[in-house]
């Protein structure tokens, strides 16, 4: 559950980041791009702070 809460985090967070880089490139839709990068970021660095935090048992 570990390994497969980390891939989909992980590819969260290179989606957010490759959004936020083609975001100034796309006249017109740089807000909502990059918008839409910052969320994806956001989801990635959630998931492990709810899932994978609790690798202790705690």
């Amino acid at each position: 559950m570990n390994v497969v809460a980390f891939i989909i985090a992980m590819a969260f967070f290179v989606f957010g980041m490759l959004l936020m880089g083609y975001a100034p490139g796309l006249p017109g839709f740089e807000a909502v791009v990059f918008f839409g990068g910052i969320l994806s970021v956001a989801i990635a660095v959630a998931i492990p702070v709810n899932i994978l935090g609790r690798g202790d048992g705690v």
